[in-house]
This record gives structure tokens, sequence and C-alpha cells, in this order.
């Protein structure tokens, strides 16, 4: 990841883990000022690199933070006035009854990805294991006399596209595509856990009755999943309602299409009674060398490349390296180009990227993902593959 890139997105999630944890504490000025701290690194990224593939979704989680800074004066108020947990409670039930199921939770980033499958570069048998369990049977139900996975689980080392596959299923049944951080769904109030899971499923049901498929993408599932060797009574309940959520959605007489995706960079940390209810466990392993090749190809196309530049070779050259890698060095070697315009006075046009600019970059960046981490993946595979 270039320099100034990873340090805002860097710096946006410490201020937001900051944010939560202030407010579990119920420190609400404190939680307040990290939370703007954390929009304003956000709108830093957005202001150097509007065209990066992951604007779209932190435009949206800007609007999302902005929310949740307006809830926080509400609770500063509340704080100050009632100073009552139970009063908290009673305002999130009464809102809850209020806005009914036909309102996303407010812990939902509800977002209508442009990423396609052809915007991902290889993962071909990912892509195959995907479009059985959910685009097919969402085009031809009549097809399915037995019916259809309704779990999800994508599993593999970080960056190599397991986002990118679930938000691209949407564009592919013209579907709803509700993102849900694990830790979001949690809370310091009791009870408050297992309720926004039920709201979650419950908003869910109410769009696919209105023939709108559903796809629930739960990012780092295993936060919310996993096997904690400490565990309060609050994460057991919010688990178990995950558990009879993901039953009611699979039983036999739901012909609703609301599917439930998890990602995960740690699958070994799942409960095993979930891991079963995911009937789909696929893998996205780093990519191959005609997949980097493809990448390489389509992170390319907007930038001007020199005579030299050689795409197979670099794809030789990157063996080892996840998807996301590959994109940085790719910025990271423009960004080689956009430095020389500067410190020229910032007048001309860059020239084009070199050869030698892509070898400076891979020399100086190695790959995120070690080589132990994939004989991690490969135990677990050969145990609960289910393609």
């Amino acid at each position: 990841m270039s320099g100034a890139r990873a340090v805002l997105l860097e710096t946006a999630r410490r201020y937001a883990l900051a944010y939560k944890e202030a407010e579990v504490r119920g420190d609400y000025e404190t939680a307040s000022v990290n939370l703007k701290r954390a929009v304003e690194a956000l709108e830093d990224f957005l202001r150097l690199y509007p065209s990066d593939l992951l604007a779209p979704r932190i435009r949206k989680l800007i609007f999302q933070y902005r929310d949740r800074l307006k809830m926080l004066e509400r609770k500063m108020l509340i704080a100050t006035s009632a100073g009552g947990e139970e009063f908290e409670v009673e305002i999130n039930e009464q809102k809850e009854k209020t806005d009914g199921i036909r309102t996303p939770p407010e812990f939902v980033l509800k977002e209508k990805p442009e990423v396609t499958f052809d915007d991902i570069a290889g993962l071909d048998d990912a892509k195959q294991a995907i479009k059985e369990a959910i685009i097919y049977p969402i085009r031809r139900p009549d097809l399915f006399p037995l019916g259809w996975p309704r779990g999800i689980l994508l599993y593999g080392p970080p960056g190599t596209g397991k986002t990118m596959l679930a938000a691209a299923v949407v564009n592919e049944v013209d579907g709803e595509f509700l993102y849900v951080d694990a830790a979001s769904i949690m809370s310091k109030w009791l009870g408050e856990g297992e309720r926004n899971v039920k709201k979650l499923f419950s908003y869910a049901r109410s769009r696919a009755k209105d023939d709108i498929p559903v796809i629930i993408f739960i990012d780092e599932i295993d936060a919310l999943l996993g096997v904690h060797t400490a565990e309060v009574g609050g994460e057991v309940r919010v688990r178990n309602q995950f558990l009879k959520e993901m039953d009611g959605i699979q039983d036999k007489n739901c012909d609703l299409h609301v599917y439930v995706i998890g990602a995960t960079n740690k699958p070994w940390k799942l409960d095993e009674p979930f891991i079963r209810r995911f009937q789909k466990r696929i893998y996205v392993p780093l990519p191959d060398y005609e997949a980097r090749r493809k990448l390489l190809e389509l992170l390319t196309k907007k930038i001007r490349l020199a005579s030299d530049v050689d795409i197979d070779e670099l794809a030789r050259f990157l063996d080892g390296y996840s998807g996301s890698d590959i994109r940085d060095i790719v910025q990271g070697a423009y960004m080689r180009v956009v430095r020389e315009v500067f410190e020229n006075g910032e007048s001309g046009e860059p020239r084009p990227v070199g050869m030698d600019d892509f070898k400076e970059i891979i020399r100086r960046r190695k790959p995120s993902v070690d080589r132990n981490m994939i004989k991690l993946f490969d135990e677990w595979r050969r145990k609960f593959e289910a393609l």
C-alpha cells in the first residue's frame, strides 16, 4: 500500500476503533472527537485518491459516520438529562417501532456496488461456486426443487478479493447489498446485540418479500461467530440469535432470496455449528500467474506505460503477492512518476511508467501474506471446503 494512502486508512481505522471503545465505556464526548477525526482522515483520502477502488465505499462510510455523530450528540444529551441505561434502551425500542423493518438498521452500510465479475481477475472456481449457489437459483428457482444454499463463507488471506466477490453478485442479480462489520452488531446495552441481528434479518426478509434479492455481507465474521477463550453472556446470546436467523432463512419452506456471505481471514476461529450453516465454503487464494497478469492489465489501463514494461515478466515477479499488494505496487510505481512532476515545479505531463519504476517498488515492498499462513489455510481447506 502506498505510503500516504496506507497512513490515511490506518489513521481512520485507529480513530474508528478508539471511537467504539469510548462509546462502549459511555464516554460519548471522547467517542465523538475520535469519530470526527476518523471522518477527517477519510475525507483526506478522498481528496488525494478520488478514483481509488475503495472511494465509493469510503464515501458511504463517511455518510454513515456522520449519522453516528448525530446519534452520539443525542446520547450525550440523554446521558446529561436522564443519565440511564434504561432510557437509552427505551429510545432504541421506540425508534425500532416507528421505523419498522422497512428501514435498514443504522449499523448497516447499504450501497449499490459498481464492481462486476469482469472486474475481478481470476478466482474462476469461486465465481462458479457463487453462481451456482446464488445467481442460478434467483434466475430459475423452478430448477431447484431441493432448495439452494443460503450461507456462503469466503475464506482466504487478506487482500484476495473476498469483498469484491460478494459485491459483484449484487450486480449479477440486481439485488440489494447490505455491508455489515461484525463488530458494529455488538453493543454495550443489554439485549441490543440480539436486537441488531434480528433487525438485520427482518429488514432483509421484508425486502426479499418484494422480490428483491438481498445479500447480507458480514466482514470479519470470525469476530462475531468465532470461538473465544473468555465470553460474556451478550456475545453468546448474539451468536444464538444469529444461529436462529440462519436456520430461519434456510428453512425448507422458505423461498425468500436472502443470502448471508461471510468473509474471514481466520476460518479456524469459527465455531463448528456455524461452519455447518455455511453450505458453501469457498477458498479465495492468492492470485496465480494468469490472475496476476489480468489484474495488472486491469490496473494499468488508466496510466501510460513505457515500451519496456513487460506485463508477463511483472506477473512472474509478483508470485506470492495478494491482489491488494499488486494494486498498491502499481499505485506506487505511478506515484514515482507523479513525484517527479511535483519536484520539477508541478508543470508538464508525467512521463510513462517504466519497468524500473515497478522493479524499484517491488524491491522495497514484500508480500503481505506469510507463507506459513498459507499452510494454515490449506489445512483448514482440506478439512472443511465445500464448493
